[in-house]
């Protein structure tokens, strides 16, 4: 397999420690070129000669890019996260096969919207700065206890369970809601599961962990906002266009909306994983959400521990080793399917 050439795109030094140290490995062994820039219609030329393309969630991935990829000869297209809103799967079919890492850590995803629940409730960012401007005070640093209040999860598959078992820790009543709810473990764990309208009537803390599908693009908006509870707070770390950011300003303009904790942005393609540090933001949306003292915005990260980006980089050299010498496709994702599972296929293979 030492032969098989791989272009990754949108590589950070991170990709190119995990994925040598993973390539290193006697069963793989492939010759990796890691590209700096995303993978679009100006960059897929550099794809010519190459087996497989890899990409990560800021490559746009639309029907041009296909046709070129196709055009190529490229015969897999190797996702190296569990989303893949970026793909146009309907576009892609029976053109290039795409796999993706359908599970890497939970734990990681799961602890960081932890972490933006607790900074954002007992002002740990705000104290932070403080503290470092020899102000010791602790005026507007008031907290609430997390014992006896209620969330609402969003979205229960690992990530969404992982979270849930934290938030038993602390002795939060957990209401929940999934298209295809886990009744045995809801039953062994004290979860409700119930309808959205009464996870925002009734939850203090709304946390979101659900896929971006047609039906939950925007799933918080106006509306949704004006059924919850006063000073709600909200954490999203699944994908930006579940929320709709203009409806989230007004209402935290308005009050409404306590705190927000967001690690995606639905516009995050043009900024996330990149440094501007000296040079002003020109999304005037993204900068007015960044001036609220009760936001905390982070730039994708949840996913980014060690033992998360390792998994990354072995499942996704695995998906490559196991198309091209045996055949199989056990992470593979199409139109088709229905909540990462093929309605129809042959031979593990959706065509």
């Amino acid at each position: 397999m030492g032969n098989l050439k791989i272009s990754l795109f949108d590589s950070k030094p991170y990709d190119q420690e995990f994925f040598s140290k993973v390539n290193s490995r006697p069963e793989y062994g492939f010759d990796i070129h890691y590209l700096p820039g995303r993978l679009n219609i100006d960059t897929v030329p550099a794809i010519k000669g190459f087996d497989t393309a890899c990409v990560f969630v800021n490559d746009n991935i639309d029907d041009k890019v296909i046709d070129k990829l196709s055009y190529y000869g490229i015969k897999l297209l190797a996702l190296r996260s569990a989303g893949y809103n970026n793909v146009d799967l309907k576009h892609i079919f029976g053109k290039i096969h795409v796999v993706r890492v359908p599970a890497y850590s939970p734990y990681a995803v799961a602890e960081h919207a932890i972490a933006l629940m607790m900074a954002l409730n007992r002002k740990t960012h705000r104290a932070y700065y403080r503290t470092r401007d020899n102000n010791f005070t602790l005026t507007s640093l008031l907290g609430f206890d997390m014992h006896g209040k209620t969330a609402g999860v969003i979205g229960t598959g690992k990530i969404g369970k992982v979270v849930m078992d934290i938030l038993r820790g602390f002795g939060v009543r957990i209401l929940a809601h999934d298209k295809y709810p886990d009744l045995e473990y809801a039953q062994k764990n004290n979860v409700e599961y119930t309808e959205l309208d009464k996870i925002y009537r009734e939850s203090d803390i709304i946390t979101l962990h659900c896929p971006l599908t047609p039906e939950s693009v925007h799933m918080i908006n106006s509306e949704s906002i004006g059924k919850m509870k006063n000073g709600v707070m909200i954490i999203n770390t699944g994908r930006g266009k579940l929320i709709d950011t203009k409806d989230l300003i007004s209402g935290l303009k308005t009050h409404k909306i306590g705190s927000a904790g967001l690690d995606v942005y639905e516009e995050e393609e043009e900024y996330f994983f990149q440094d501007f540090s000296a040079e002003a933001i020109n999304d005037d949306v993204l900068a007015r959400l960044m001036t609220f003292p009760n936001v905390i915005v982070t730039a994708h990260q949840a996913f980014f521990t060690r033992e998360a980006i390792e998994k990354i980089a072995e499942t996704t050299l695995e998906n490559i080793r196991l198309f091209f010498s045996e055949g199989e496709l056990p992470n593979e994702i199409c139109y088709k399917c229905k909540d990462g599972k093929c309605i129809k296929q042959t031979s593990g293979k959706c065509f």
